[in-house]
């Protein structure tokens, strides 16, 4: 009993083995043809080894004529139903990937629109992807535009703003080379403009090579633990004799036991000295600026709020944005930059995983800069 068992298997396996490698032997042939085909060939090749196997083993067992034509006839019924009803599915199967590789088609222009038809699972998890990839590429595409537009803004509002001191110092270096001025104190009042004008376009290079160094992400910060307390005081230290000669009062400094942040000490530096110069810009004469740093569970800190009389809403989302100032004319102020101080200070508190924000505050505005707290604070360096 157990040999012709396996009699059996060894000849099913046989005649279902030899039609299962000429069913591979086509495949090769076609796999450049229609998947339907391909599809349709499947169900050829299982429905035949199935009836090989059965044939084969049949006759070995010798079964009657007419039981063996029974056998052949139910086994073809069967196995074409079973190819036709492939090949149906196969075209369904095929409709919905031609529709799917159809919307994939438009990522490249207007964006991926699913198909909005019954899908198998796994084209149904590339319909998905395709529509995700879809959305990132949209929103790439967005901040590209945003980012031509910023470009083309402040190569035109920089473009004016190098004219102003260029012309200053064309018409001071002409006056003097002509000897239309010759008296010691206007000769030395133009050197003294050169030198200022000079200084301008100077700050004006120092802060666009700063934004493109923020903007390409070439920003090589040497982090340590930096005491917020120390670039406080040296921002005010800094800040001091602008808001003098401008009758601005500067109040404030840094509470007590204010922890380190980790961060790189001059760009820091800059970041204050950027707010307090804008600030104090902003605040009309008599006016106060006030600058804060403190620390909360979530963060260390630094406040700037000046006295610039508010900012339109419209502006409030804006005023990172570079070269912009919040105002229709262009033309800076004797002391005024291109409008990049905010700009690079949120580049350099991001470049440090912190986060800046700008709200209106009572008569000003406030800045708030949150940076991350290093392990030590002021008091440990207190001797005990």
């Amino acid at each position: 009993m157990t040999s012709d068992l396996l009699v059996v298997i060894a000849i099913a396996l046989a005649c279902s083995l030899a039609v299962a490698v000429s069913g591979l032997l086509l495949m090769r042939v076609i796999r450049q043809r229609s998947l339907v085909l391909s599809l349709a060939v499947v169900a050829l090749v299982s429905v035949g080894a199935v009836l090989a196997g059965a044939l084969g083993t049949a006759k070995a067992m010798f079964l009657s004529d007419h039981d063996l034509s029974v056998l052949l006839v139910v086994v073809v019924v069967a196995g074409s139903v079973g190819i036709v009803t492939a090949v149906v599915l196969g075209r369904a199967v095929v409709a919905g990937s031609r529709a799917l590789g159809v919307a994939a088609a438009g990522l490249g222009d207007g964006g991926y629109t699913p198909t909005g038809r019954p899908l198998s699972a796994e084209l149904a998890t590339l319909d998905r992807q395709l529509a995700e990839t879809s959305a990132r590429l949209e929103a790439s595409r967005a901040r590209e535009r945003a980012l031509e537009a910023s470009r083309r803004e402040l190569v035109a509002w920089v473009s004016h703003d190098l004219r102003t001191p260029l012309a200053g110092i064309r018409a001071m270096a002409e006056a003097l080379e002509d000897g239309v001025v010759t008296d010691e104190e206007t000769v030395a009042r133009y050197h003294a403009g050169l030198r200022r004008e000079a200084d301008r376009l100077a700050a004006m290079v120092d802060d666009l090579f700063e934004l493109s160094r923020i903007n390409a992400s070439a920003l090589q910060l040497s982090l340590q633990e930096v005491s917020l307390a120390d670039v406080v005081s040296d921002a005010l230290v800094s800040a001091h004799p602008v808001a003098t000669a401008k009758g601005v009062r500067l109040v404030g400094g840094a509470a007590d036991g204010l922890p380190f942040v980790e961060g790189s000490l001059p760009e820091l530096g800059r970041v204050l000295r950027n707010l307090l110069s804008n600030a104090i810009r902003h605040t009309p004469a008599d006016g106060v600026v006030s600058i804060q740093a403190g620390s909360d569970e979530r963060s260390a800190f630094v406040e700037v709020i000046d006295a610039c009389g508010g900012i339109p809403s419209d502006d409030l989302p804006r005023l990172f944005d570079v070269a912009f100032r919040g105002t229709a004319a262009r033309t800076p102020d004797d002391d005024g930059g291109a409008g990049l101080g905010l700009a690079i200070a949120r580049g350099l508190v991001e470049a440090h995983n912190g986060e800046i924000t700008i709200a209106n505050a009572g008569s000003g505005c406030r800045v708030l800069v949150r940076l991350p707290k290093a392990a030590k604070t002021a008091a440990d360096l207190e001797p005990a």
